[in-house]
């Protein structure tokens, strides 16, 4: 009798601990796509280069790992992209709930991360 009563409580406790795992694996996979815009915009030689190729390595990293994002967007500090200079990428998007656990669960939930990398010191100045 007491494992009817249980068993319900035990399924629910095991979808919740699904639905934080599935939520650790999509901010890791934001924090992915923040390191490889840091990366990409560092080995850019302009800013405008810098900034299109960060969207265009985060957007990939998103699709390649099938988050659930909406709206990503990318915000680049690149430093003038001098040698030794630090390149900060910042990327931000919106996951819904319902896609993001497969449980039709209402709401949204905010994404961020942001990562950095430093352009090379012994390349040429731009």
């Amino acid at each position: 009798m007491e494992l009817v009563l249980v068993t319900p409580l035990l399924v629910l406790v095991f979808l919740v601990v699904v639905a934080f795992g599935l939520l650790a694996d999509a901010r890791l996979v934001v924090a992915d796509a923040a390191h490889q815009a840091a990366r990409a915009a560092s080995l850019a030689r302009t800013e405008k280069e810098a900034r299109a190729q960060a969207e265009r390595a985060a957007g990939a990293a998103l699709r390649e790992a099938g988050a659930s994002c909406t709206r990503p967007s990318v915000r680049l500090a690149t430093g003038g992209l001098r040698p030794g200079a630090t390149v900060t990428a910042r990327v931000s998007c919106t996951a819904d709930l319902g896609d993001l656990t497969g449980s039709g669960l209402p709401g949204h939930v905010p994404l961020a991360d942001t990562a950095f990398s430093v352009v090379d010191t012994y390349r040429s100045a731009p």
